[in-house]
Parts: structure tokens; sequence; C-alpha cells
């Protein structure tokens, strides 16, 4: 007999669906380290302009799909297209597929030696070609976007951690990106700071950012995210509107879940 806890929850019957081709589209992904498992067969559209929320326990896979979808790991089976295409596997299609889905990362991965208006035009020129002077006027504007007028010129080292993190996004977006990924963006950071990061990822889903956003901020996840997708063990165990998923989770696990997290 199968245990009701350890089989994924399909999405409703008549849940609303986005219309049209998905930008980012995952079909029957495995990966495997050695011989565990983190993902298994896993099937996740994501349509344009959808906000959508990755959530679970540690070690649940949610890192490790996001980072496939950069192909920043290789899957063991399965397909990722985006925008209709394959992921590549390496050389110049690479680097446009990752300047085309933009990645902030737990830790801010800034170059330490660079100010932050350098941090943001290094990819624009490098990759895309932008001229010196353009991509600086742009970055200017991105870091005022996300509210670091007055900042453009420091080193990360003199950047707070909320500060830093926001200049990773405007990094980001520096690409014009069809899609973002979060993982975990506001995990690093001391309390105080997280909100100041979470209002501009608020300010980009308001704007129609296509997103992935890996995180425990339930508040986020439930108030401005279009989706929840919950991962248990690697698979995806229910897909929900986050009104539906909070109020009432149709798996055992979820419940469990949401049960230890909301319990804070």
């Amino acid at each position: 007999m199968t245990d009701a806890r350890d089989t994924p929850v399909p999405p409703p019957d008549g849940a609303a669906a986005a219309v049209g081709e998905p930008l980012i589209s995952v079909r029957g992904v495995s990966k495997l380290f050695g011989d565990f498992a983190a993902l298994k067969d896993i099937d996740l559209d994501i349509h344009r302009g959808e906000v959508v929320a990755l959530i679970g326990a540690s070690g649940s896979g949610k890192s490790t799909l996001c980072r496939c979808i950069n192909r920043l790991e290789t899957v063991s089976d399965g397909v990722i297209t985006v925008d209709g295409r394959p992921l590549p596997e390496e050389g110049r299609e690479l680097a446009r597929l990752r300047s085309e889905v933009g990645m902030v990362f737990q830790s801010f991965n800034l170059f330490p030696h660079l100010r932050a208006v350098e941090n943001v035009t290094l990819g624009p020129m490098k990759v895309r070609g932008v001229p010196k002077a353009e991509a600086r006027a742009e970055a200017m504007e991105l870091l005022a976007r996300v509210g670091l007028q007055g900042k453009e010129h420091s080193l990360p080292a003199q950047l707070s951690g909320g500060q830093q993190q926001r200049v990773a996004i405007a990094r980001a977006l520096a690409m014009h990106p069809k899609a973002m990924l979060f993982d975990e963006p506001t995990s690093a950071l001391d309390p105080e700071v997280i909100k100041e990061v979470l209002d501009v990822m608020t300010e980009l889903a308001e704007a129609g950012m296509t997103m992935l956003v890996v995180t425990h901020e339930m508040g986020f996840a439930r108030h401005v995210c279009d989706r929840v997708v919950f991962m248990d063990s690697g698979e995806i165990v229910e897909s929900a509107e986050p009104e539906a998923f909070f109020t009432a989770p149709r798996s055992q696990r979820a419940k469990d879940f949401l049960g230890k997290v909301l319990a804070h």
C-alpha cells in the first residue's frame, strides 16, 4: 500500500492556468548527485509575467531546480526550455541564456574591487557589447530604481548586506532578462534589512517581471506571488494559488510544513 504522504498531489481540476506558451518549461527533469536523487521527474511551467514561489524544507530540491534552470547544474534526465529553446550546453549560447534568465543568489557574488556602478556595468559591456557610457547611464538608473541613490560609487565592503543584494538585483536587471530566478535572496541578510530587498522584488513583480523565487518568506509567497509550488524530497508535491495553498493545503506533507513554519 502506498503511503499518501509520499504521493505528490496534482494540481486541482479546473485550476486557473496562464494563457499561452510557457516562458520556462521543465519536463521530466531529474538530477542525481551520485546515488542521491535531488530532483525526481519534475514538471513545471512558468508563464510570462507570472511570479512563482518555490517553497519547502531545506534539502527539498528547490535551489537545485533553480540552478538547473540557469544551467549552473546539468540535469541527469529531462528537458528544460526557455522561450521555446532547450538549454544550451556551453559557449556563447549558454552566455546568451544566462543574460536572458537573470539569477540572484543567497550570497551577493559582487566583485569586491569594483564599485557598485562598475559591478552593474560589467555584464552588459562584456556579454552584450554595450558601450561603456550607455551601460554606465543605465546602471545609474537601475541603482536608483533599487533605492541606492548616492551609493553608486561605494565598494561592496562599504555597503550593508541588503544594499549589496540590491546591487546584485540591479546587475541582473542590467542584462534585460526575460525572467529572474531568486535563490533564497534574503537568507543571508539580517532581519532588519530583509524588507528592503523584498520591497524591490515586489516592485519587480508589480511591473510584470517573470520570477521564480526560492524563499522561506511566507508573507512574500502569500501576498506577492501568483502561485506557490511546494517541494519535498526532490518532488513537486503541490502547486496552487497562494490563498488556497496557505488556507487549505491538500497533502499531509504540505500541512506538516506549514504547521512548522507558520508556528514561528
